[in-house]
This record gives C-alpha cells, structure tokens and sequence, in this order.
C-alpha cells in the first residue's frame, strides 16, 4: 500500500472523528495544510465553481477534473488526499483509469459513486442512481484497482433519495463486501440510517458530508461522532469563504474605497511560498 495510504488508514483507526475540508485549486490546498488539517478532499463540487462558476452539473471531463485534483495534491502533499472519483466518468473500464491516475498523482482515497452520469436534466439535480447490477460493476472495478494501486477506496452510494433506504442499505453491504476500505451513505433521512449504514458495514470507517444546518459547527460534529462518522466533510466552505471575500473586496472598489479584507504582502507572499521558490532559484543558478 502507498504511503499516503497507509497513513490515511492509520489515522481512520483512531478513536477521534477527521474534519476533512474540500477545496477546488491549489491555493485552497495550500491553506488547507497551512491551517494544520491532515485530511483534505479535492472536491468535485469545489472545482467546477472555481473553474467555471458553475455547479456541479457533469459539465467538466475526466482531464480538466485530473488536472485540477493534481493541483491540489501537489500544493499541498503533506495532506493526505481524498480525491473526488465521482462516478468514474465512464464505463468500468473508465472507473479503472480514474482511479489508477488518482492513485498514481499522489491521493491517499479515491471516491466512486453509483450516481447516474451524465445526470439526466429536466430531474431538479435529483440524485438519480444506475441500477443495482451497474453499481456493482462499477465499484468491483473500482475497488480492485484501489486495490492494485495501494490506495484506498471510498465506495459512496446516493440512491437514498430516489430508490429508498432499503436499497441504499443494501448497497451499503454490497460495497462493504466487495472490499470498500470508506463507507458513504448520502443523504440520510435520519440520525437512525446513519447509525444503521455505519453498523451495516461491520466496523469500516464512514464518512458524512456536512454543512451548516442551524446548528453550531462543533455540535454537528459531536453528533456525526456519536453515530459512528469517522470523517466529517466540509466541501464548500472554503469555496464560500473565497467567494464572500472576493465579493467584499470587488465591493470596496467599486464604490471607490480602499479593498476590503486583503492580506498583508508578507503573508501573501508565505501563502504562495515565495521564500521557498527565491531560495531554490539561488540554488539552481549556483549564486548561493
């Protein structure tokens, strides 16, 4: 197993609970580390808002999504990385390719979901999934090259709103059978099916997908921890808090005022590692 993978199993074997923050480029990536977090996701959702302003509608191909998760990898590869797989773009032989790149460019956990893609319009971005059959096709290729590769495999099933609880618990075993070393039951109806799906899957490790729901943030996750969740995910709260400043900032010009909420240079320039890079251009052109 690669070493991220390894290290990412050991943390999901302790006791305490993972806040994983999702981020669409490398910069995010970067404070994501700088902030001290061991887990990371290179969000899907996050990527397609900050490469096209767009939601999370299949707009983007397999390379342009690659591309950006390598980004994030690479700005920030102390961060052990779950990496967005959705739904393998493609056949099971895509679902391979997609996992081994994801693999190979340095995630610790690579995400497959059994939605339907591309999702079909007209449905209210309902989360519609492919059939039972399809979704074991499509995970068994996944987990075998997770397997192949060294990394682990989040298998994440989203038919709990459009097939019922029942057969989400039933892919829940299907998946935890098949080898997922991550569990993800989206959308549960109740604090009961989360604390069900994570008894379903024999002691594996589940993740949850957060956000703010009127609660406080730390209440959230007491409750997440108390139902069994080993990794709560924020996936757009970086994105938000880009969006915010960059709104405050734009504002502040506009109205012929001074910008709003801007960095010091010295900081600036620590977030882009500017350091780092003079240093190792002295050292390259041997006037050290």
């Amino acid at each position: 197993m690669r070493p991220q993978a390894l290290a990412m199993q050991a943390l999901l074997a302790q006791p305490e609970m993972q806040l994983m923050p999702g981020v669409g480029d490398g910069m995010g990536a970067r404070l994501v580390a700088e902030a001290g977090f061991k887990v990371g996701f290179a969000s899907g959702s996050s990527i397609s808002a900050m490469k096209l302003a767009m939601p999370d509608m299949d707009l983007l191909p397999f390379n342009e999504v690659r591309d950006a998760v390598a980004n994030v990898v690479n700005a920030a590869p102390s961060v052990l990385w779950l990496g967005d797989g959705d739904t393998g773009y493609g056949n099971e032989f895509a679902v391979q390719r997609t996992v081994r790149e994801y693999a190979r460019m340095g995630c610790a956990a690579v995400l497959i979901e059994d939605k339907q893609w591309p999702r079909p319009l007209g449905k209210d971005m309902a989360k519609l999934t492919v059939e039972r059959d399809v979704a074991v096709l499509r995970m068994k290729a996944a987990i075998e090259t997770a397997k192949e590769e060294g990394v682990l495999l989040l298998a994440r099933t989203d038919s709990r709103p459009s097939r019922g609880f029942e057969e989400a618990l039933e892919r829940i075993r299907i998946f935890t059978a098949l080898g997922a070393d991550i569990l993800f039951l989206d959308s549960p109806a109740t604090e009961e099916e989360q604390r069900a799906a994570v008894q379903a899957s024999g002691g594996k490790p589940h993740i949850s997908v957060t956000g703010p729901t009127g609660k406080r943030y730390t209440e959230i996750n007491a409750g997440l921890a108390a139902n069994g969740i080993k990794v709560a995910v924020y996936p757009q709260e970086v994105l938000s808090a880009t969006v915010r400043a960059i709104r405050a900032t734009l504002g502040g010009l506009m109205a012929g005022g001074a910008p709003v909420g801007l960095e010091t240079p010295e900081n600036l320039r620590i977030a882009i590692r500017a350091a780092d890079y003079l240093a190792e251009d002295v050292r390259l052109s041997g006037k050290a």
